[in-house]
């Protein structure tokens, strides 16, 4: 695999939250470790390995697991906890193992997704590699998605018809969003409106449904059940706003690509929808640069020191109060402390 010489990956995500409990930190890492070698497992077990070369190209670099994880931090809320060890040392049994399943599906489902959003961005790069589509063309990128998602569908159906139908209406939503998406918003439509309608389906379903399949397998009650969707749902906006502003801000040796990729897209992200919203003479020129691939690197200047900046900051962070206010209906524990600082991660992820 051949690795852009100026990219730095990103370090695991579990490191970044210093989980503070010891045998929490234990199940986690164990857990995060099992999802990677059984998602590896039904991949070489299923397909050629040409077909598995592909397949298994983007998760050769998926520092975060971010969807993973979640649905381990998920299963921490559960009354019934079928196999779960407590000190972090056996191996996981049976009803572990459904977690760990649903987190394989949770991580196929997110990287399909992937495969589909380089093809449909035309994406040469990801992450400071070449994207699947760069490497083996289009359409072996796409039937890459589809096979990932036809598989999660049948890791699935082994885990009962709740799972089945939380994982479809997920993909369900993912898809929408990205239809949405390359759609754009109806002419009497408001753009911020139809720009979180859109982080909804793409980023924040998935999100919401890992820790919400992992509460349920564990035997959660409703209202728990309930809280980790609700606080998902925001985190998983959230997500994507820091996304947007790391398209601005970001440091190319950690991004693995020059920032202002939305702009030379022409992708409307939340800065740059609110600089267009304003009304400045900055603004104005700001509206004349779009659309002129040479003059992007001014553009995107003018995007750092427009008051759009300061005010994606503001729904990012009222997001991440909304997902911490859900957590106050979960009890007390390194769990929930853990999804308090999974919220901090993402307040700082363009500083």
């Amino acid at each position: 695999m051949s690795r852009l010489s100026h990219h730095t990956p990103s370090p695991p995500l579990l490191s970044q939250l210093a989980v503070g409990d010891a045998a929490l930190a234990a199940r986690l890492e164990r857990d995060l470790r099992l999802t990677a070698e059984a998602l590896r497992r039904y991949v070489t077990d299923a397909a050629p390995a040409d077909v598995a070369e592909v397949v298994l190209y983007l998760f050769a670099d998926a520092a975060k697991r971010l969807r993973p994880l979640l649905v381990l931090l998920g299963a921490e809320f559960g009354t019934d906890r079928p196999g779960a060890d407590r000190s972090g040392a056996e191996a996981p049994t049976a009803g572990r193992r459904d977690i760990i399943d649903a987190a394989v599906v949770a991580e196929m489902i997110h990287v399909a997704s992937l495969y589909h959003d380089d093809v449909i961005d035309q994406a040469t790069t990801r992450r400071g590699s070449a994207s699947a589509n760069a490497r083996w063309g289009n359409a072996n990128a796409v039937r890459a998605g589809n096979w990932l998602l036809a598989k999660a569908a049948w890791i699935s159906a082994g885990l009962g018809l709740t799972a089945v139908s939380l994982h479809a209406e997920a993909a369900e939503a993912l898809v929408s969003g990205q239809l949405v998406e390359l759609l754009g918003p109806e002419e009497d439509a408001a753009s911020i409106s139809h720009y979180l309608t859109v982080a909804a389906g793409k980023s924040a379903t998935l999100i919401s449904t890992s820790l919400r399949l992992g509460a349920i397998l564990a035997g959660a009650p409703e209202a728990a059940v309930a809280a980790v969707g609700d606080y998902g749902t925001h985190l998983g906006i959230a997500f994507q706003i820091s996304d947007d502003l790391l398209d601005v801000t970001g440091d190319p040796t950690r991004l693995g690509k020059e920032p202002g990729k939305d702009l030379a897209l022409g992708v409307a992200s939340l800065p740059i929808l609110l600089a267009l919203a304003d009304r400045g003479p900055s603004a104005e020129e700001f509206r004349a640069l779009l659309g002129q691939p040479s003059l992007r690197r001014h553009a995107l200047t003018l995007l750092r020191r427009s008051d759009a900046m300061d005010a994606a900051r503001t729904m990012l962070e009222e997001r991440l109060v909304r997902a911490r206010s859900a957590l106050a209906a979960l009890p007390r524990s390194p769990s929930r402390t853990v999804l308090d600082a999974l919220c901090d991660v993402v307040a700082r992820r363009d500083h």
